[in-house]
Order: C-alpha cells, then sequence, then structure tokens
C-alpha cells in the first residue's frame, strides 16, 4: 500500500512538471524580425494577414475559421476598416516573425506612429490597380524616418486593367518624393493576391503559396539586434483583462525583462515609481504564452503594473534610463459633448448621467492618444478634440454600443495663430470619378476654397486631387456622392496649417422642426411634402424642437406633423386620394454630424439619431 502511494506521488509530481515545463515555456534566444504591415484602407492588409497565419498553421483546423481574424472588433467588420492595432506571431524557418496589423486611415494615425517603434520593417502594401493612395503616404513617410526596411507588396493583380510594373515605379517615385535613403530605396517587391493566397517575385508567374513573401522578410528584414544592458522597453500600447486588469504591450529595447522582479517606471513628468511584473507573456500565433524571461528585440504583454501610461519606460532599478517619448500630432477637430437631456432621455439607454460620461471620455483618453478631453464651466458638457470627423465618429459609435447616450455638437476646426497670423489645417483631398461628372466634383470642392493641383486620367476614372481647408470637409462628401450619383471615390488626409482663406459662400437649407409631440401622421406629411424633405414616417414619435426635415428654402420652419385629418360624419367612398409619401432620408451618424448646423445637437442614443434644435420655441 505505502508502495503504492510513493508510485502516485511520483506519477503526479512527473506530471505537474510536465504541465509547468509546457504552461510556462522557457524562451530560447531565436531569431526575431519584427514587421508592421502599412496600407490604404481596403488594400487588402489584414486579408494578408489571414493567410500568413494559414501558412503557418496556427489555427486549429477542428475550430470554425472565420476571415479577417484581426478585425475582431464589430465596428472594424461592418466598415470594413482596420481601427486599433494588433499583434500576431509566426515561426518560420525556426525565426520568429511578429506581425503588426496597422490601421490604413489617417484619423487613427495615432495608432500607426507608436506601433511603428516596434518595427524593424514594414509591409507596403498596395493595390495593383489603385497604386499609392493618400493614406499609405501618411503612414509610409512616418516609417522612413524611423528608418524601417520596407518591401513592397503589389496585391490584388489579379484584377483587370492592373499596371503592377506602373504601380511599382509609383511607389518608388513616392519614396524618392519622402526622402527615403538609398538603402530604403533599393527595396524589395512581391507581386501577388493575398485572396487567391499566392505571392511571387513577378506578377506574371502564379505560385500556389504566399512563401516567397516569407522568405523575403527573412532575407530583407534586418534582425533585431541584442543590446547589452540595462533593461529599457517603451510601453507602446495597452490592453485590458478584467482578470489581471491593465497590461502593458511593448517592445524591449535593451537587456532582458524577468518574472517577479522590480523595475522603475518613467513618467510623462520625469517622475519615477517602482513597480513589480508579476507575469510576462510573449505573442504566439493569435494569442500569448506566459514565459518568466523575455530577451532584447522581441515584444511582450507585462501585467502587474499599475499606473503606466502609453509612452512610459520600463527601466532598471538602480539606473533608470527613459526612451524618447513618441510625439503624437496634435488633433486638427474638436466637438462638444454634453448629456441628452431631450424630452426623450433615458427611454434607450443605460448610462445617461454626466459622471458616467465624464468617466468615459477619460478612460478612452488613456489608450487613445490622439484623443483629448477638456472640461468647461459646466458639470455635463466636455469638448472632445480629434484627428477628423471619422476618429470621434467611431469613439461615438462605440460609446452608442456600449449603451450611452449623449449629444453632440457640429465639428469644429482647430484654429491656430502661427506668427500672428490666423492659420487653419489644411487637407489633400483626391477624388476618382467618372470623366463625365468630374466638373460637378470640382465645382463643389471649389465653392469649398478647394484649389486643384493634379487632373490625369486613371483607368476609364479621372484623378482629381485638391488642396482644401479642413472645414470644407465636413459635410463635402455628401453633396459630392449626390452629384456623381454615388461613383465617386473620396479620400483625404492631413497635410498642414495655412492662412484662414473666410467664409464660405454656399446656399444653405433650413430646418423643417416640429412643433408639437408625438406620433407624425401620414396625413400631416403628405401635405408638407412639396415643402422639403423628411428624415422621419409615419408613426414614427417625436418631439418639440426635433429636426424631422429640410426646408427647400434657406429658413427654418416649424410644423405640426400630430395633425390628424378632420372626420366629417358624411363621406363618399372616392374622395380621398391614397397617401403617397416619398421614403424618408437615412442618415449614417458621419452623415448626421456633418449635417447638423451650429444651433443644433445630435441626439445619440443604442437605438436611434435625432438632431434637435438646442433652444426652439414653437
Amino acid at each position: 500500500m505505502g508502495n503504492q502511494k510513493i508510485i502516485n506521488h511520483n506519477s503526479y509530481k512527473s506530471h505537474r512538471n510536465n504541465y509547468f515545463c509546457t504552461k510556462f515555456k522557457k524562451v530560447q534566444m531565436q531569431s526575431i524580425r519584427n514587421i508592421a504591415i502599412i496600407a490604404h484602407v481596403d488594400h487588402g492588409k489584414t486579408t494578408l494577414v489571414d493567410k500568413i497565419i494559414d501558412q503557418a498553421k496556427i489555427l486549429d483546423d477542428r475550430k470554425e475559421r472565420t476571415d479577417l481574424l484581426l478585425d475582431n472588433n464589430d465596428l472594424e467588420r461592418e466598415r470594413g476598416i482596420t481601427i486599433l492595432s494588433k499583434n500576431v506571431s509566426v515561426n518560420y524557418k525556426n525565426t520568429k516573425i511578429n506581425v503588426i496589423d496597422t490601421p490604413g486611415h489617417a484619423d487613427f494615425g495615432g495608432e500607426v506612429e507608436r506601433v511603428l517603434k516596434m518595427a524593424d520593417g514594414v509591409l507596403l502594401l498596395v493595390d495593383a490597380f489603385e497604386g499609392p493612395m493618400p493614406q499609405t503616404r501618411f503612414v509610409l513617410g512616418k516609417a522612413l524616418e524611423l528608418g524601417l526596411t520596407p518591401i513592397v507588396v503589389v496585391n490584388k493583380v489579379d484584377k483587370e486593367n492592373c499596371t503592377p510594373d506602373l504601380v511599382h515605379e509609383k511607389v518608388f517615385d513616392l519614396m524618392f518624393a519622402l526622402e527615403a535613403t538609398e538603402e530604403q530605396l533599393d527595396f524589395t517587391t512581391i507581386y501577388g493576391s493575398a485572396k487567391n493566397n499566392w505571392m511571387s517575385t513577378d506578377w506574371q508567374n502564379e505560385t500556389t503559396d504566399i512563401v516567397p513573401l516569407l522568405d523575403a522578410v527573412l532575407e530583407s528584414i534586418p534582425e533585431t539586434k541584442y543590446n547589452e544592458g540595462t533593461p529599457q522597453m517603451q510601453i507602446t500600447s495597452l490592453d485590458f483583462s478584467s482578470f489581471t486588469g491593465r497590461i502593458a504591450i511593448g517592445r524591449i529595447f535593451r537587456g532582458d525583462l524577468v518574472a517577479g522582479k522590480d523595475y522603475m517606471l518613467c513618467k510623462a513628468d520625469g517622475s519615477t515609481k517602482k513597480v513589480r511584473i508579476k507575469e510576462l507573456h510573449v505573442f504566439e500565433g493569435m494569442g500569448k504564452v506566459q514565459v518568466d524571461k523575455v530577451p532584447c528585440g522581441d515584444i511582450c504583454a507585462i501585467t502587474g503594473v499599475e499606473g503606466f501610461e502609453i509612452g512610459d519606460t520600463i527601466a532598471a532599478l538602480d539606473n533608470p534610463e527613459a526612451l524618447p517619448r513618441t510625439e503624437i500630432d496634435k488633433p486638427t477637430m474638436s466637438m462638444l459633448f454634453t448629456i441628452n437631456n431631450s424630452p426623450f432621455f433615458g427611454k434607450e439607454g443605460k448610462f445617461v448621467t454626466s459622471r458616467h460620461l465624464r468617466d468615459r471620455l477619460f478612460k478612452e483618453m488613456e489608450k487613445n492618444l490622439a484623443l483629448r478631453v477638456d472640461t468647461t464651466d459646466s458639470e455635463d458638457k466636455f469638448n472632445v478634440f480629434g484627428r477628423g470627423v471619422l476618429h470621434l465618429s467611431v469613439l461615438i459609435e462605440t460609446m452608442r454600443r456600449e449603451g450611452y447616450e449623449l449629444q453632440v455638437g457640429r465639428p469644429q476646426v482647430i484654429i491656430k495663430e502661427i506668427d500672428g497670423v490666423k492659420c487653419e489645417p489644411y487637407e489633400t483631398l483626391s477624388i476618382d470619378v467618372p470623366e463625365d461628372v468630374a466638373s460637378k466634383a470640382i465645382n463643389l470642392v471649389s465653392l469649398r476654397k478647394g484649389d486643384l493641383l493634379v487632373m490625369e486620367p486613371k483607368g476609364d476614372l479621372q484623378h482629381l486631387e485638391f488642396t482644401i481647408p479642413s472645414r470644407g470637409l465636413i459635410g463635402l462628401r455628401n453633396k459630392i456622392l449626390t452629384a456623381t450619383a454615388g461613383t465617386a471615390i473620396i479620400n483625404h488626409r492631413f497635410s498642414e496649417y495655412g492662412p484662414y482663406k473666410g467664409e464660405f459662400s454656399e446656399d444653405i437649407k433650413g430646418a423643417i422642426v416640429s412643433s408639437a409631440a408625438g406620433k407624425a401622421t401620414a396625413y400631416a406629411i403628405d401635405r408638407l411634402q412639396d415643402r422639403g424633405r423628411f428624415f422621419i414616417d409615419p408613426n414614427d414619435e417625436i418631439y418639440i424642437g426635433q429636426v424631422v426635415g429640410e426646408n427647400s428654402k434657406d429658413t427654418d420652419m416649424g410644423v405640426n406633423l400630430i395633425k390628424g385629418k378632420k372626420l366629417s360624419n358624411v363621406r363618399s367612398s372616392g374622395t380621398d386620394e391614397s397617401v403617397k409619401i416619398a421614403p424618408k432620408i437615412d442618415f449614417s451618424l458621419e452623415e448626421c454630424m456633418e449635417y447638423i448646423k451650429v444651433d443644433e445637437y445630435l441626439e445619440v442614443t443604442p437605438v436611434s439619431l435625432r438632431m434637435r434644435k438646442i433652444s426652439f420655441r414653437p
């Protein structure tokens, strides 16, 4: 019996040791490559990462497979864009490749700028038909400034009318214009189709997998160097776990980090704070693996460190040296956020008070570096500064989905005084339109003080480039899409601050405002259809002061949409015409933000978007 116990005890010990060996992997010194993927919105960046994951056979074949694995946020899947940067790691030929997926939109440049600091090289992904786009230029410029080695991937070479060789030349010209070094201009180019899972060094020679791309990464991207000395790691992004709290993510620039040891946290104001690392994780596949020690050059996640901010450095206890912080481009646009005080407040949302709103906005500032929140002299109003309408609308949409009710004002550009001259932000706007409607687009941009820089044919489209004040872009997309019957492809990026160009001369339509509360009737809407276009359907609940339509004249008009038809007791069957009501105009969140005027608020709830006058007397 005693022997049996000893045998069981020994087998338990060996089982436990095996368990801990597999659970806490020892980190061998292996070759590491850190690469960031840069591309314009919808050029196939996240799809390419999917194929790299498939090539490395990371996913369990038994589990259900979804596309766009890294766009795991509902908003990202719906809009088809990457908003938050993410990390994934693959092992190929005994080399660990850390792949960092970055947002392609200039409004999320705050994410891109800090994430590039973790990389040694970049994969520049370009569409074989569209070529380098404005936002490609924005992120590529940042990467070349940091001295990263580029590999150019010309994607979607299976598209009709594509010109891979011409695109290759355009990328070279772009890099030259961005003052790339001789080494950076001598870049490797890979052609292929991520969707069809092949890459090759020659676009006319189709292969069966994406191995040529992974081989190019090993050959062209420099291996991470091991820097001897005291440890230094900069926190470049953060994650959150409901079990362990905030998680710091970053790359180790010098020395090694060891779990369970004490370090110094160097903060923005120059102060230092003693912290202990409870757990260390490295990225492996789509997830993380807990380790005891992480060497220089790898990207890791740390739990147990409290009170850190993005940009802080974790350094040695006895001689802490902080790494230089990333300078994030300043915001160019602001919006007023306030609590919902409309007659329908609290009906559709969970979080409605100013305390809820305040806590949520300040929490967002911790991880959204390009965002700034200022309090005002009123308890329930906050000025929120961001990089553009899309940047701010993603925050509003995220809050809306979390159950918040709030109101926002019209976006305002940030005016600065530079050397005694009043200056405003300018953007480079590019529009691709069919030739027959190009003149309409040029006319609309000219009305907003835009100057035409480039006009050239691109396939069967006309490619136009303008420089335009940022405030001219507010509401412009809608007008261009209407004028070109939805055929225009519009992109823009911030370029610089320039002298203020004065007021725009354009006709502004008035609003149709409800002067009574209740359910809108078809009879009342039908009677007023010749006065403008409506944003509501019959039987929708409305309140006094709600903007229910657009007046065809330039003045606001109060209307009673509750009034039904007076019924008489004598009636012939054929006197009433059947009511024919035009469909209501449906606005997306961005369209609403751009449509409202200075004297209006946009009421945002988890269910509805309503525009209303700030003060209205019927």
